[in-house]
C-alpha cells in the first residue's frame, strides 16, 4: 500500500516563520536589539495576507523581486498587499539609493530583457544577443545610466500589472531576519524548508521538551562574533568566484583578522579556524606557500600542522619542519597526525642514513595476506571478496563505519540527546551541538560507562538494542545508517566479541568522535568458530592512517581484523582453445 499522501496546509509557511519568532523571543528576549525588537513589533501589526507575502519574500533567495513575477494563489489581491507592505516599510521599491546594489537589480532579468531594457534606453545593442547574460550585465552596467535605468524599471510599460505601482522592489528587514533565523538554527546554514522536509515525513527529529531546550548563544557579543565569522567567510568564497587575486584575498583576511580574531568569544573560535583552513588550503593549492604558512599559523586545528610541515619541506626548512613533527608526536590531535609525523621524521633519519624509507601504511600494506579473485569483481572489489568467503563456505557482509557509529549510536541514544547537557538548541536539531566536540565525551563519560556494564548481561542489550532500534527506527541520527538488516548484523557482532572488547571500542570512538567514526574495515566474516574484520586493498588501493589506526588498535584489544590484498586472476586461456 502506497504511503497516504501529505499536504501542507497553504500557509504553512506563515506557521513555521510566526513558530521561529515566538521560539526566539522567549529563548532570546534578553539579547535581542531595538531594531528587532521594533521589527517584531511591526510584522505582529500586519495582516496575515501582508505577514504572508513578506514572508514569501523574505524566504526567497535575493532582495530585489519583480512585482508582475509574484503569482502566490493563498495571498488575495497582491497588488494591494504589497502596496501596503511599501507604505508600511517593509518593502521598498526601486530607488537611486539602489545604485550599489545594480548587479544584483539586473540580474533578476533574462538576457533578452537586459536587451530590450538597452534599446530603451537608446543604446547601441547590435552583437549582445550573442554574448553570454553576464557579458550583456556588465556591459550594461558599464555603460548604462543608473537614474534612467531604475526611472525604466519601474515605468508601467516594463510592469505586467498595471494596478502595482513599481515594477522593481526590495525587500526591508533583511539584517533583522537574518540575525532572528541565526538564533534559532544556531547557523548560518539553518533553512525554513527543515520545517517542510519535517512535516512532509522527509526527514524525522528527536523530540524534545521544548522548555528545557537553551540558548545556543548566551550573550549578544557570541551571536555578532559568530555571525560575523560567518559573513567572512561567505566573502571570501564569493572573491574565489570572481577570480580575485590571491594576494587581494591573503591581505583581505590579514586585515580581517588582524581587527577581529583576538576580541571573538569562544563560540566563534571554531568556525574561525575551520575558515582559516580553508583559506590556507586555498593559498596552497595556488602554490603561494609563504601566504599559505602565515594563515596555517593561526591555528592548530588539523590538518593545520601536517599542512605547515608539507609546507616548510617545500621551501627546504627541514629543521622546523623537523621540530613542528616532533610536537605532533608528543599529542597529535588524530591518526593523520600522527602517522604522517611519524612517516616524516623516519624519512629524515633514512635520509641521513642514505636508505629509502616506506610510510606505515606502505609497510603495513605490503606485509597484508593476499587473494586472487576474477576480474569481474574489479569495479566491485568487496562484493568479489564476500563471493570470494561464501564460496569457501564462510560468511560477510558489508560492515565499514556504519556497524559501529550506529552501535555508538543506538547503545547511548539516550544519553547523546539528553536535554541536560545543554547541547539541544531548538526542534529540528540532528544531533546535539557538542557531538563531534571534546566536551561531547567530559560531560557523559560517568553515564556511557554504566551503560557499557549492561553489556555483561547479553540478554538484556538485546532487549535493549532492540526496544531502540524499533523505536526511533528512521528518526535522524548522524551516527545510525537506518536498514533493516542493521538489527541482526549488530546482533552478530555482539555474539562475537566480548563486552569488554566492545566497551573498549565505544570508549575509543567517544573520546574522539569527529576521528574515530571512520576508518573501520570494509567486510566483517565469520562462521560458527571463527570471525575477522576485512579492510580490502585492490592492487591500485593504499591504506589510509585512520585505517591503519583501527587494525593497531583492534590488534591491541585482540579483536580479529587485517588487512586484505586483492590481486586479479589471469584469464584461463585453455578455455578459450
Amino acid at each position: 500500500m502506497a504511503p497516504e499522501k501529505i499536504e501542507l496546509p497553504p500557509k504553512y509557511y506563515l506557521e513555521y516563520f510566526q513558530y521561529l519568532l515566538t521560539f526566539v523571543q522567549k529563548k532570546y528576549q534578553h539579547i535581542l536589539n531595538e531594531n528587532e525588537q521594533q521589527f517584531l513589533s511591526s510584522f505582529d501589526a500586519l495582516t496575515e495576507d501582508e505577514k504572508c507575502l513578506f514572508i514569501r519574500f523574505a524566504n526567497r533567495t535575493g532582495s530585489f523581486f519583480r512585482t508582475e513575477k509574484l503569482k502566490y494563489a493563498e495571498i488575495g489581491n497582491i497588488p494591494e498587499v504589497l502596496n501596503s507592505l511599501i507604505s508600511k516599510g517593509f518593502v521598498e521599491p526601486l530607488s537611486s539609493k539602489h545604485l550599489h546594489d545594480a548587479y544584483e537589480v539586473l540580474d533578476i532579468f533574462n538576457k533578452s530583457e537586459l536587451i530590450f531594457l538597452a534599446k530603451m534606453l537608446n543604446l547601441e545593442t547590435r552583437g549582445k544577443a550573442s554574448l553570454k547574460k553576464e557579458e550583456v550585465l556588465d556591459w550594461l552596467l558599464e555603460v548604462g545610466n543608473w537614474e534612467e535605468i531604475h526611472f525604466l524599471l519601474n515605468e508601467k510599460d516594463f510592469s505586467a500589472i498595471h494596478a502595482v505601482q513599481h515594477s522593481v522592489v526590495k525587500v526591508c528587514f533583511e539584517e533583522e531576519v537574518q540575525l532572528l533565523k541565526f538564533l534559532f538554527f544556531g547557523t548560518r546554514h539553518g533553512d525554513m524548508s527543515e520545517f517542510v522536509t519535517r512535516d512532509l515525513g522527509f526527514q524525522s527529529y528527536e523530540k524534545y521538551d521544548e522548555d528545557k531546550m537553551v540558548a545556543y548563544f548566551q550573550t549578544r557579543q557570541e551571536v555578532e562574533d559568530k555571525l560575523k565569522v560567518s559573513l567572512a567567510r561567505e566573502d571570501f568564497y564569493l572573491m574565489q568566484e570572481a577570480k580575485i587575486d590571491y594576494l587581494e584575498i591573503f591581505n583581505w583576511f590579514m586585515d580581517w583578522t588582524e581587527t577581529h580574531r583576538k576580541e571573538l568569544t569562544e563560540i566563534a573560535v571554531p568556525t574561525f579556524e575551520r575558515f582559516t583552513l580553508k583559506v590556507g588550503a586555498y593559498l596552497e593549492k595556488l602554490k603561494a606557500l609563504d601566504e599559505a604558512l602565515i594563515v596555517f599559523r593561526l591555528t592548530e586545528q588539523s590538518p593545520s600542522r601536517e599542512r605547515q610541515v608539507r609546507i616548510l619541506d617545500k621551501l627546504k626548512n627541514k629543521e622546523e619542519a623537523k621540530a613542528l613533527c616532533e610536537l605532533i608526536l608528543a599529542e597529535p590531535q588524530n591518526a593523520d597526525e600522527h602517522y604522517f609525523a611519524e612517516d616524516y621524521l623516519n624519512r629524515l633519519e633514512a635520509a641521513l642514513q642514505k636508505k629509502k624509507s616506506k610510510k606505515a601504511i606502505t609497510q603495513h600494506l605490503h606485509g597484508s595476506e593476499s587473494i586472487s579473485i576474477d576480474l569481474i569483481w574489479k569495479r566491485q572489489v568487496e562484493m568479489g571478496v564476500i563471493d570470494y568467503y561464501e564460496r569457501h563456505g564462510k560468511k560477510a557482509t558489508f560492515t565499514e563505519n556504519h556497524l559501529w557509529r550506529s552501535l555508538f549510536g543506538l547503545l547511548f541514544w539516550d544519553i547523546i540527546f539528553d536535554t541536560d547537557t545543554l547541547a539541544i538548541h531548538h526542534p529540528l536539531q540532528r544531533s546535539p551541538s557538542d557531538l563531534f566536540k571534546p566536551t561531547f565525551f567530559e560531560k557523559r563519560k560517568e553515564r556511557m560507562e554504566e551503560r557499557l556494564l549492561m553489556l555483561e548481561d547479553i540478554d538484556a542489550t538485546t532487549i535493549y538494542i532492540h526496544n531502540i532500534f524499533f523505536e526511533k527506527y528512521g528518526i535522524t541520527n548522524p551516527l545510525v545508517d537506518w536498514y533493516g538488516g542493521l538489527f541482526p548484523l549488530i546482533l552478530t557482532l555482539l555474539g562475537k566479541l566480548s563486552p569488554e572488547q566492545i566497551s573498549l571500542i565505544m570508549l575509543e570512538m567517544a573520546r574522539n568522535l569527529r576521528e574515530n567514526v571512520r576508518g573501520f574495515p570494509d567486510l566483517m566474516m565469520w562462521s560458527d568458530g571463527e570471525y575477522c574484520f576485512v579492510e580490502v586493498k585492490s592492487p591500485t588501493d593504499s591504506l589510509s592512517n585512520q585505517q591503519l589506526y583501527w587494525q593497531r588498535f583492534f590488534e591491541k584489544i585482540n579483536v580479529q581484523s587485517k588487512v586484505l590484498r586483492v590481486e586479479w586472476q589471469k584469464p584461463n586461456l585453455d578455455e578459450f582453445l
